[in-house]
């Protein structure tokens, strides 16, 4: 008969952890499951279990080690133990339990009924605009969800009837079934695992305990949400089962996009529109803001200065008048682009006037122009030359 220790591939000396370690290893290798058919892989996993059952034994193991096979109580393998060898589903449970949950028979004797169970949680897509973003506000919604039935109070039976132990179960909720060597416990498939039978049930939930109703609900949106922000509702999700808490409520926001601005962050960014004589000598247009008490007035606009000599790209930052931040108390600016309009459909005096300007400018009052061309006519030399 093989040395146990060289079944398992350890030394004299393993602990019990490097015991377990090589059985793991071994077992799922060896296992008939993933060797169907096979007789050798068979007798190899019969053995690891019989070797693994005497030596994470610390009695059978000092008993082997000092007398070999002879001092199991007859010598015979499979006698190991004076007939207690370790059932595989045993030694399984005790070895994979913290791996594989209650497969392998972790529930002992399936006696444990399925209890209360969360209702699951809902998810909601919310559409607002950015004045509902930059102010806080209240939306209704209305979501629909799974309820607990109020003529039977959630349990699934006709009123005046009660659910009945499942008999296939005897209430138990989880049923054996062995597979080779092992036995491997789960919910039982016909009450569901839940150990009972509606026999009688509920003419408005038919059986479920449960309804599905819609429901409005008040949601406060807070200021300075952003696009992709998810706020959650607790308790707001479908009905728990058999006694179970609700689940929650996860409303995920996305913020149409605005006519005006575009958000950056905190900061709000606008394009206006300045007309060139304003462009050229100065002055103030209007911007729009959005609504915020201190932020502008009653008619949601603000005064930008245009500097004299503006180009289109300016930007004017007016601070404090962005967004709110959802924490602290910071707002951001709204960042104003100047986009320099030239004006079209002249009159024959404006064209005159603009003919008598243009007589009048130098390169000195259009740097930029005098720069681009001294560039432009240095390529076309080059070109040329």
């Amino acid at each position: 008969m093989r040395d146990y220790y060289e079944i398992l591939c350890v030394e004299r000396s393993c602990d019990a952890d490097g015991l377990k370690a090589s059985f793991r290893k071994l077992a799922m290798e060896h296992h008939p499951d993933r060797n169907a058919g096979c007789t050798e892989a068979e007798g190899r996993f019969k053995e690891i279990n019989e070797a693994y059952s005497v030596l994470s034994d610390p009695q059978k193991r000092a008993a082997y080690d000092r007398f070999g096979h002879a001092g199991l109580n007859g010598g015979g393998g499979g006698g190991a133990g004076g007939g207690q060898f370790h059932d595989v589903g045993d030694i399984f449970n005790e070895v994979f339990g913290d791996v594989f949950g209650d497969m392998f028979g972790g529930r002992r004797g399936g006696q444990q009924r399925a209890g209360p169970t969360r209702g699951q949680d809902l998810r909601y897509d919310l559409e607002i605009t950015l004045e509902q973003a930059y102010a806080s506000s209240e939306v209704e919604i209305t979501v629909p969800a799974a309820l607990t039935c109020d003529t039977c109070d959630g349990s699934g039976a006709k009123p005046g009837t009660s659910p009945t132990a499942c008999n296939a179960c005897g209430g138990a909720g989880r049923v054996r079934a062995t597979q080779g060597f092992f036995s491997i416990e789960r919910a039982c498939p016909r009450c569901g695992g839940s150990g009972r039978l509606v026999l009688d049930p509920c003419a408005d939930c038919h059986g479920m305990g449960q309804v599905r109703r819609e429901r409005t609900l008040s949601v406060r949106i807070p200021a300075g949400v952003d696009d992709g922000a998810r706020i959650r509702l607790a308790g707001e999700g479908d009905g728990g089962t058999r006694g179970g808490p609700r689940g929650d409520l996860y409303i995920f926001v996305s913020v149409k996009p605005h006519e005006l601005f575009e958000r950056d962050g905190l900061d709000l960014l606008c394009t206006v529109p300045v007309p060139m004589a304003v462009a050229a000598l100065g002055g103030e247009i209007e911007a729009p803001c959005l609504m915020g008490g201190e932020n502008c007035d009653g008619e949601c606009r603000l005064p930008v200065k245009v500097p004299e000599g503006a180009q289109t790209g300016k930007t004017v930052r007016l601070k404090g008048k962005g967004m709110p931040s959802l924490r602290s108390r910071e707002r951001g600016d709204l960042v104003v682009e100047l986009f320099v309009e030239t004006p079209n459909k002249l009159t024959a005096r404006q064209k005159e006037l603009l003919r008598e300007f243009a007589g009048l400018s130098t390169d000195a009052q259009h740097p930029k122009n005098a720069s681009f061309t001294g560039k432009a006519k240095t390529f076309w030399d080059s070109v040329k030359g």
